[in-house]
Order: structure tokens, then C-alpha cells, then sequence
């Protein structure tokens, strides 16, 4: 049943993400482009004919679909910096605009980061910012091009349509250069033909209220119109139906599109049905503007719910409490970088709502339409912030794209229930773009959004994190809180948290957390704790994210194991559950992601604090957060990614379970080891732990977890070595696995006498000649060809073609090792 509802959720989204488009007549034209990764000399160059009559012409374009992003693989390509400049798209066209009079326009759902567009040798637009929505009239290019003799004799009566996109570096450009993550460059997003009549609705905003207890509910309705050339009136049909898509009202109203904005309605809406995380209903607004035959609809998804942020207390959704349960994500994954697919966004929200996840911060960018959609229809809260990040504060062309974004994003999203709260920016305290780092200049411009925010949206609070001198211009504030991480110990963070709490009105804790390589795991993996002073804060500071110098910190001195953040996480969740005052916290972040400057982290130039990998497999940390965060009756066993555990003869070992079941019984080698009962404050795994006396070689695991008559279990097998290691020597290359044309290949790292080292961190370098290729520059622990070895091994996947491929891996001080594969 649970995933039956989440496929009718995805089913219903599908559908009603094609019938809210903006006018009746809009198309995707994402199929067949032409690309280039360079600048060209000019305009013309993407336009002059080719092919017979001008064989040599050059650069040479190659065919791509949309969305598209230039930095799909060097993103995280460890040998070389991330592309930063000029890539170039082009089309021909069929426009067959079928109004009388109409407008021909492109919608640009996101492009990074500067935009130029062109018709045929005509700009007809320039965009500055890669994360917006946007659009472009391109009716007078277009009918001046068709015009053009040149039109039907070489382009066949299609309109030729050219972009260039730019994420050059750019010091008055947000987001600033210095953030943790790669300003993308591509129409990494889609786009679309729109055709609408010559008078049209633009954008319908809707301002919905409820009381705390939900009895009453008002919907304020209004819209913006296209303006033409003429005094014309339009009949405004406007249709409420409740979430089982029943009439709740209609009526309409004649306006005049002389009047750029209107009021269209005032509804009152008795005992409304509430939308929240565990039931997402939403309400269907549908209105249709008509002017003799021609008419255009536009369908938005709303959603009545009451919140409030008690002053120095918790979160009230519909006037309950609600430990608001929180992650993050980034537009980026493995093989596409920015342009992730819809079915790609939808299985990564999925996977945060199958984790138990009620809100979410998105960093630090307005997200695609597809992420907040999805967080209406799944019931996830949002936080949604501008890429006012790091840097400083720039000139007033920065300042005026702030300003614009600002603008652009609560209208574009104003209506979406999920919405609570409207982020200014992140880390601003951050100097370093610009001479001069001027606070009290920050504080004005941070005053300024918060005004402007508020002026566009009174009805959600804004934001910021880690800009201490800028805490209480805000409504709501996150400071830095790294404990366990970059500072301090993680059994500080309950104290530092509301030491902080106490300073601000309202608090909310967003980026804790701390990076582990996917499968590299320890069996004591608190031991560099030991090195760490406490009484210094728990902050984040200049230089902590560096894996060399500076104080003792687990950033630097720590293993990077899943173990270790396995820990980290499960204490605060603990902790979480008995701060009465707390109103949430949202890990950073939920995915991998990538980022320049991290170059030297295990997976080189990945952030690598996700849950999840950048691919979406599921790290241990997965199973922590829902044993706590879900109802679903669920079951895990520690360590299905850890093959091999080491230690002493008869030495007793955790075996730990995360599970939300009010009991677990342990079999180990088909013997019950006891059942214990799931105690939230016993620290870990909510005791759900046994002390084990594994045999050398392979052993059984079982867990049978019970909630009443409900019972889940988990399986696994791990071998145990007892045999000591001395430092690695040679290395081991093989196929461990085959499916279709994919090989995963396996190198070990062995000492003279042929014993894995287990606790082997070496980096590895993977290679491959012949007739196949490496699956590389994917940002994962499995999908790099420079990688840290994690517990003595190393994986790589190569694609074969038919024929002999040699795949090779290399480490300092040791041969290289071969292995031929057909």
C-alpha cells in the first residue's frame, strides 16, 4: 500500500504537471539540438550554411536533448577544473502560431548562468541568473525572419532559434564562486514553446488563509494580464474544486486588460481540507480568460494550512506541534550534473519521503517547477532561498539581480503550499570576492530583501543561515552548528543549540551532519574524538572544510567512515526528540553533490555528506534517519555495504539495528543472541545492539523486528578476519561482478604475505584501454577513477564493446596491476 500511494501520487503529479501549463498552446522543444562547447566568433557562425556548400566549415556541433547540462562529467572529472564559459544551442523550428494575432514565446524553465537568445542573426533577449524561470516574446523576430527570402531557401520554412549560455566566473554575478557547489552552465532545464492569444492571463496569485484550527479558510484570488496594443475586455471564468475534484465554486468576471493587475475574487471556504506532510490535500483553481474565440486557462495547485514559529519555541502546523525533520538537496546528479530528468527528481523525492523527511531547505538556488510540485503533492515544507551566497556584497548590477531574483522567485512560486519560508541568503558572512568587506553594507542590503520580501509575500517568514551580524533582521535564523564535525564533539550539540536558540526569536537549525565515503567503514569509529577540544564552539570556521592544518577537528582527523556518521546522526536525532522547544533541523544535505573546492576529498571535487550517494544509492545513514523519522514498519542490519570486519579471536563485536519496531530479536549463525526492546535514549541505535562473538569466515546475520503483529526482518553476510596486516604492497585487480556489457571490477589491497589491509586508505587510479570504457566521472565511490581505497578495496564499472579491453589500476609505491576482460 505504500508504495501504491506514492505511484498514484507520482501518477496524479505527471498528469496535473501537463495540465497547468501557462497557455493552452505550449510544447517542449527539448528533442534534437545542436551543441557546441566553446564561444563562437559571432552570430553568424551558428547560422552559415554547412554541409555541401561549405564542407569545411568548422567548429563542429554535436546533437543533444534537453535538459542539458555542459558540465555533466567534468563536474567532477578529478584531473582537470570544471568548464566555466560559453556553450552554444541551436534549432530550426516549425511556428504555427494558431492565434489570430498572437504571441510566440519561449519559456526558459532554467538556464545557467548569463543567456543570450537569438532568431536567426536577431537578439531578441539576454538573462542574467541560472535559476529562474523566465520567458521571451519572439513574435516580431520570428515574423521578420519568415519575411526573409533566406527562411524557406535554406531553413525550409523553420526558424532558426540559437542560445548561448555562459557560466564564466563573473565576481558580480551571484552565486559567488567561492560556494561549495559548480555554477552549472546548459539549458539544464526545459523548454518550451508557448502560443497565447494577444490578450492573456500572465499569472494568477493566490493568497489562501486558515485559522489554527482549520474551521475557516479564505482564498484571495488575483491576476495579472498580458497588455496589448488595444482597450479590450476579457470574461474570467474562475472553478475551485476541493481535493476529490469537486466543485466548490464558480463564478465570472469581466476585466480589462488596460488594468495590468486585478482582484478577481475573495472566497470563503467552510472546514477546508487541510493540507499537511501526512495528508498533502490540495485544491484545484482553474481560470480562463476568453476574448471572442480565443482563450487561454491557467490550472494552479493550492493548499489551506496555518503555521506559526512560537517565539522561542516550536513549529505549529494547523495548530499542532510538528518537529519539523529536514534535509537539503542540490540540482545535481551522476552522468547529468544539473540537468536532472523528472523521473530523476521524482525518485529522489520519493526517497526523502520514504525516509520520513516533513521539510526541506533548498540550497541555494530556486529549484526547478518539478521539486516543488512534488513537495505539494508528497507534503514536504520548504524553505527556498536566492544564490545570495558567500563572497561579500558587489556592485549595484549584483545587487539589482538579487533584487530581481528575489522577485522572481516568490512570484513564480507564490502559490505552492509547501512554502513557508523565503531564504536571503546563505553564508554571508563569508568575505573574499571584493576589496572591501563591509558589514554594515551587508546588514542595509539584508534589511533591504527582508522588506521587499515581505512587501511581495506577508504571509511567510524569511530567512538566512550563518550571518551572525545579520540574525535579527530576519524572522527566522540559523546559525552555524557543526558539532561533532568541524568543531567539538557531537554530545555538544544539544547545549550549543540552545545556547543559540536563546538569542534569536525564532531558531531553526539547518546544515549539521558530516561527510562519509560510501562504503569505508570502522569498527572504532570514535576514536578521533579523543583529539578534539571541547569549550571552543561547535561553529564552523575559515579553513575547517580543509583537510590539512589548523586545530584537531573529525573533518580532518576522523576516518570518514559510515560508521562514525552513523553515530554523529543518530545522536542528534536522539537528542531531537527530547528538545520540547526545538522547531527542526534539515541535514546537510540529503544527496552527494558536487563542488571545486573539494578537490581532495576521497571522491575528488563531491561533498560527500549526502545520505545518498550522487547516483542515489543508499548509505547506512539512510536506515538511521528512518528509524526514527518513519511509522512504516522498518528493519536494518549495520553494514551491508561492509563485507569484511577485523579483530581479535573471540573478541566480542556491536552488532547494531536501526528500527522503529518496539522490539528486534538478533540471530547470528542461526543462534538468537535475545530480543531487546527500542529505548530512543539509549544511545546507539536506540539499543538495539548486541555484543557478538563472530567465528573467522563468513557469518549470518537475521533481525526480526516486531510491532505488534506486524514483523519485518533484514539479512546479511559478513566475513570476520582475524589474521594481521602489515602496510599494503601489491594490489589485486578482478571481475566481481557482470551484467550485460557492465563489469564491475574489485582492487584489493594486500601486504607481502597476501592479507587484505582492511583499514587500507590509499588512492587508487583506474584506467582502461582496448575495446571498452571506464563508467567514470560520476561522482560516487564506485564510479571514479581516482578514488580513496575504502577498508583495502576499490570498485570501478566498465562498459565493454565487442573485442579485448585491458583495465589497469595504479597506487603510489606499488606495480600496476592488469586484468583482460572480453
Amino acid at each position: 500500500m505504500f508504495r501504491l500511494k506514492y505511484c498514484l501520487l507520482y501518477t496524479h503529479f505527471f498528469i496535473s504537471f501537463f495540465l497547468t501549463a501557462r497557455s493552452q498552446e505550449t510544447r517542449r522543444i527539448d528533442k534534437s539540438w545542436e551543441f557546441l562547447k566553446s564561444d563562437l566568433g559571432g552570430i553568424w557562425e551558428a547560422v552559415r550554411p554547412v554541409g555541401k556548400g561549405n564542407p569545411e566549415a568548422v567548429p563542429i556541433w554535436q546533437q543533444v536533448d534537453l535538459p542539458h547540462c555542459f558540465n555533466a562529467t567534468d563536474g567532477v572529472d578529478p584531473d582537470v577544473n570544471y568548464y566555466q564559459g560559453p556553450g552554444w544551442y541551436r534549432k530550426n523550428i516549425k511556428v504555427d502560431n494558431p492565434y489570430q494575432n498572437g504571441r510566440t514565446r519561449l519559456h526558459f524553465e532554467g538556464v545557467g548562468q548569463k543567456t543570450e537568445v537569438y532568431v536567426y542573426t536577431t537578439k531578441v533577449a539576454e538573462h542574467i541568473g541560472g535559476y529562474d524561470e523566465w520567458v521571451v516574446d519572439i513574435t516580431d523576430a520570428v515574423k521578420t525572419f519568415t519575411a526573409n527570402p533566406i527562411c524557406e531557401k535554406q531553413f525550409h520554412g523553420q526558424v532558426p532559434i540559437i542560445v548561448r549560455a555562459d557560466n564564466s566566473r563573473d565576481l558580480e554575478m551571484i552565486p559567488s564562486d567561492l560556494s561549495d557547489f559548480n555554477l552549472y552552465g546548459g539549458i539544464y532545464r526545459h523548454l518550451n514553446l508557448q502560443y497565447i492569444p494577444q490578450a492573456s492571463i500572465d499569472r494568477v496569485f493566490t493568497k489562501v488563509s486558515v485559522d489554527p484550527q482549520g474551521k475557516e479558510g479564505s482564498l484571495h484570488i488575483s491576476a495579472r494580464f498580458l497588455r496589448d496594443d488595444g482597450s479590450r475586455n476579457l470574461k474570467v471564468d474562475i472553478r475551485l474544486l476541493d481535493p476529490q475534484g469537486e466543485q466548490v465554486a464558480q463564478f465570472e468576471k469581466e476585466v480589462s486588460t488596460q488594468i495590468k493587475e486585478i482582484d478577481l475574487a475573495c472566497l470563503n471556504v467552510k472546514k477546508p481540507i487541510l493540507w499537511s506532510p501526512a495528508q498533502p490535500s490540495l485544491y484545484k483553481l482553474i481560470v480562463t480568460a476568453k476574448t471572442g474565440m480565443d482563450s487561454c486557462t491557467v490550472e494552479e495547485k493550492i493548499g489551506f494550512r496555518h503555521f506559526e514559529f512560537k517565539k522561542k519555541g516550536p513549529f505549529y502546523l494547523n495548530g499542532e506541534r510538528l518537529l519539523l525533520r529536514g534535509t537539503h538537496r542540490h540540482e545535481d546528479h551522476a552522468s547529468v550534473g544539473a540537468a536532472m530528468t523528472d523521473s530523476m527528481i521524482l525518485k529522489e523525492m520519493q526517497l526523502m519521503k520514504e525516509m520520513g523527511v516533513n521539510f526541506i531547505r533548498l540550497g541555494h538556488y530556486q529549484q526547478s517547477r518539478v521539486v516543488l510540485n512534488a513537495c505539494d503533492s508528497l507534503g514536504m515544507l520548504v524553505w527556498e532561498e536566492i544564490p545570495w551566497c558567500r563572497g561579500g556584497l558587489g556592485g549595484e548590477q549584483y545587487q539589482a539581480q538579487a533584487r530581481q531574483m528575489l522577485t522572481n522567485m516568490i512570484e513564480q512560486h507564490y502559490n505552492h503550499p509547501s512554502i513557508i519560508i523565503w531564504g536571503l541568503g546563505n553564508e554571508n558572512d563569508w568575505p573574499g570576492d571584493f576589496s572591501v568587506f563591509d558589514k554594515e553594507k551587508i546588514r542595509a542590503f539584508m534589511k533591504e530583501l527582508n522588506d521587499l520580501s515581505h512587501r511581495l509575500d506577508p504571509s511567510r517568514k524569511t530567512a538566512i543561515r550563518r550571518c551572525d551580524f545579520c540574525k535579527d533582521i530576519v524572522d527566522v535564523y540559523s546559525p552555524s552548528i557543526w558539532a561533532g564535525w568541524y568543531r567539538g564533539l557531537y554530545t555538544d550539540y544539544k547545549q550549543a543549540s540552545e545556547e543559540e536558540m536563546k538569542k534569536v526569536n525564532h531558531f531553526l537549525h539547518v546544515e549539521w551532519g558530516g561527510d562519509s565515503h560510501a562504503r569505508r567503514h570502522a569498527e572504532n569509529p570514535d576514536k578521533a574524538l579523543a583529539k578534539i577540544t571541547t569549550g571552543d564552539g561547535v561553529d564552523e570556521r575559515a579553513g575547517d572544510a580543509s583537510l590539512y592544518g589548523g586545530a584537531a577537528r573529525v573533518s580532518k582527523d576522523g576516518d570518514w567512515s559510515e560508521s562514525y556518521i552513523c553515530n554523529l546522526i543518530d545522536w542528534h536525532l536522539k537528542e531531537q526528540e527530547n528538545m520540547p522547544w526545538l522547531t527542526g533541523t534539515a541535514y546537510w544535505p540529503f544527496k552527494d553533490f558536487s563542488t571545486p573546492v573539494r578537490p581532495d576529498n576521497p571522491v575528488p571535487y563531491v561533498n560527500q555528506k549526502g545520505v545518498v550517494e550522487r547516483n542515489l544509492n543508499k548509505k547506512e545513514a539512510y536506515y538511521v534517519f528512518q528509524s526514527y523519522w518513519v511509522k512504516k514498519p522498518m528493519v536494518h542490519i549495520y553494514g551491508h555495504t561492509w563485507p569484511t570486519r577485523w579483530g581479535e579471536p573471540n573478541e566480542e563485536k556491536m552488532i547494531k539495528v536501526y528500527s522503529n519496531a518496539e522490539e528486534v530479536e538478533l540471530f547470528v549463525n542461526g543462534k538468537s543472541m535475545g530480543i531487546k526492546k527500542r529505548n530512543v535514549q539509549d544511545f546507539p541505535a536506540a539499543g538495539l545492539r548486541w555484543m557478538v562473538r563472530l567465528r573467522e569466515g563468513e557469518n549470518h546475520f537475521k533481525a526480526v523486528a516486531k510491532n505488534g503483529k506486524e514483523m519485518v526482518s533484514d539479512e546479511l553476510r559478513q566475513n570476520y578476519l582475524t589474521a594481521k596486516w602489515d602496510k599494503p604492497v601489491r594490489m589485486n585487480l578482478q571481475e566481481v561482478d557482470r551484467e550485460g556489457d557492465i563489469v564491475t571490477l574489485q582492487a584489493d589491497l594486500l601486504d607481502a604475505k597476501g592479507v587484505l589491509c582492511l583499514d587500507a586508505q590509499n588512492w587508487l587510479h583506474f584506467s582502461a584501454v582496448g575495446d571498452g570504457s571506464l563508467i567514470d566521472n560520476q561522482g560516487t565511490s564506485d564510479g571514479s577513477r581516482k578514488v580513496q581505497a575504502y577498508n583495502g578495496r576499490a570498485m570501478i564499472k566498465v562498459r565493454l564493446a565487442k573485442g579485448k579491453c585491458v583495465a589497469s589500476v595504479q597506487s603510489e609505491g606499488m606495480e600496476t596491476t592488469f586484468v583482460n576482460l572480453q
